[in-house]
């Protein structure tokens, strides 16, 4: 009986859920045209069912002449107040440098819009806190662009530790290595600018996935440091948040790891996991891809992860297959709570505990010391 129930109210939800689609397509705004813009947004919201890329904000010539190409249905405008003032945009995407997104996810609330920000949310948790506190008064979806959930090898990872197939975990560590000896010219990421550095923009993804899978720390501790000759900004950092379960989660990223080591590795007290290898969404998309047929966002066997445990009293060593990724359910999940039927998954307040997070690891770094998590 409790089967049959289940099974009715999932029906239910879903000719609700087509029935809202067939009568409402939520017309989309994107802020930004850069790299954020052009690989991580346009081609994933072009893809989900129900929503339309409607008018793309670009300045330079070389991105306006692209979006135009790439997006012939788009109407492609230089100003702010093109996006903001269409009564028929229902959403707006920032997708623009870290130091405007308040002021502009601002804005495009009191516009009256449901906003989408590309991660990290903003520069300082006041500000977030305030972005909260417009979208309830607004009545508007918020929420923040952390597709790295949608990740093969986080989903894997999670997926893992549902089952508990490690025990209890003792140390969990994820990694982004990069080797980008040479700064970048022309570029305000590599400009020492509020909200610029590797903490912000990596670090925000791993802050995320942490937080995700273990929620709020009691302490952060942090290294962070300008590794580049003539760098400006933060290009490595070691960053560890102490849970009261005795858990230990080492985030690390750099720009100067001409080898990188594993992307994840987890211990516990019945075995370990160890997953080398990035997700194959991100590569994809900056070659042009667009997410389409069933082998979309999964990873090749050479990158699955090694499993080492004990299971009823037998050691169990071998690859586990990776989740697929597919970065389409983030946008899929913004869709569906703007249609009111289904619960958002990227919380603004989530976002916010990331920045709190990066505030107290900049302080951490400074003091040499370990801050408590308020």
């Amino acid at each position: 009986m409790i089967l049959y129930w289940r099974q009715m109210h999932a029906a239910i939800r879903k000719y609700r859920k087509d029935l809202l689609m067939t009568n409402r397509t939520i017309n989309i705004g994107l802020l930004g045209f850069g790299m954020a813009g052009r690989v991580f947004h346009a081609p994933i919201v072009s893809a989900v069912d129900g929503l339309k890329l409607s008018k793309i904000k670009a300045t330079r010539s070389e991105s306006i002449a692209l979006a135009r190409v790439l997006y012939p249905d788009a109407a492609v405008v230089t100003d702010t107040s093109s996006v903001l003032e269409d009564p028929e945009i229902d959403m707006v995407i920032v997708a623009t440098a870290n130091d405007t997104h308040f002021e502009l996810a601002k804005a495009a609330l009191q516009a009256g819009k449901h906003v989408v920000v590309e991660k990290p949310f903003t520069v300082t948790s006041s500000e977030a806190s305030e972005l909260i506190e417009l979208a309830k008064s607004q009545g508007r979806l918020l929420t923040v662009y952390q597709n790295r959930r949608w990740d093969s090898d986080f989903r894997t990872v999670k997926k893992l530790l549902e089952n508990k197939l490690l025990g209890r975990l003792v140390e969990y560590e994820a990694h982004f290595d990069r080797f980008r000896p040479i700064p970048a010219s022309s570029t305000w990421k590599e400009e020492d600018l509020p909200g610029t550095g590797i903490l912000y923009d990596l670090g925000a993804h791993l802050i995320d996935q942490a937080l995700v899978l273990f929620g709020t720390p009691q302490q952060v501790y942090a290294d962070l440091r300008t590794q580049r000759s003539g760098g400006k900004i933060t290009d490595s950092f070691d960053l560890t948040l102490y849970y009261a379960s005795g858990l230990k989660a080492i985030l690390k990223a750099g720009m100067l790891v001409r080898q990188p080591g594993p992307r994840f590795m987890l211990s516990g007290d019945k075995g370990s996991f160890v997953k080398h290898g990035l997700d194959v969404q991100e590569a994809a998309l900056k070659a042009g891809f667009a997410p389409s047929g069933a082998d979309w966002g999964l990873e090749p066997e050479e990158i699955w992860g090694k499993l080492d445990t004990e299971l009823n009293g037998q050691q169990l060593i071998g690859k586990i297959k990776s989740e697929p990724g597919d970065y389409r359910g983030f946008y899929e999940n913004v869709r569906d709570a703007v249609l009111g039927i289904a619960e958002l998954e990227v919380k603004p307040e989530q976002a916010l505990n990331t920045i709190r997070i990066i505030e107290l690891a900049m302080q951490s770094s400074q003091e040499g010391k370990a801050m408590a998590f308020d």
